[in-house]
């Protein structure tokens, strides 16, 4: 038989079903803060998450390669999360949320990037698939983007 469980954070409230999580986001709260909040309350340390919602500010990232920076881009809006999809890691001993998210416009044209963070206005689904095991990232210099580092 199947062991059910149900949590409830400050700004979330989740089911644990054998290894993956149903987790749902307080209406107003940012993302990446509510969910790196789950992440560290279950030490989650590597994983898959997915999810979808609705919100009505998000900052998006975009890497450069030929500059190795990022530039950032705040939109305020309401818009539909027709996805949010990433992984769940270490960095300098911290656990990493890496999201990109595609979202829905008014005018049903979509936007897409690396998220930064979202206020969610309406809901916020989202399932985490856990790993049995820890991921690190360390940042890769000839990329400058943080890579897996299967040695430690």
């Amino acid at each position: 038989m199947t062991e059910i469980q149900n949590f409830k954070g400050d700004r979330w409230s989740a089911r644990k079903i054998d290894h993956t999580y149903l987790v749902s986001i307080k209406n107003h709260s940012g993302i990446i803060e509510a969910l790196t909040d789950f992440v560290k309350h279950h030490n989650i340390r590597a994983g898959e998450v997915t999810g979808i919602g609705a919100v009505s500010e998000a900052t998006l990232r975009f890497f450069s390669p030929a500059t190795k920076n990022y530039v950032d881009k705040t939109f305020k809006e309401q818009m539909e999360v027709t996805n949010i999809s990433g992984n769940i890691s270490e960095v300098e001993g911290k656990p990493m949320l890496h999201l990109h998210i595609t979202l829905g416009r008014e005018d049903y044209t979509a936007l897409a990037g690396h998220l930064l963070d979202a206020t969610i206005n309406g809901a916020g689904e989202f399932i985490f698939y856990t790993l049995n095991t820890k991921v690190h990232k360390i940042k890769d210099e000839a990329t400058g983007i943080n890579l897996y580092d299967f040695e430690k």
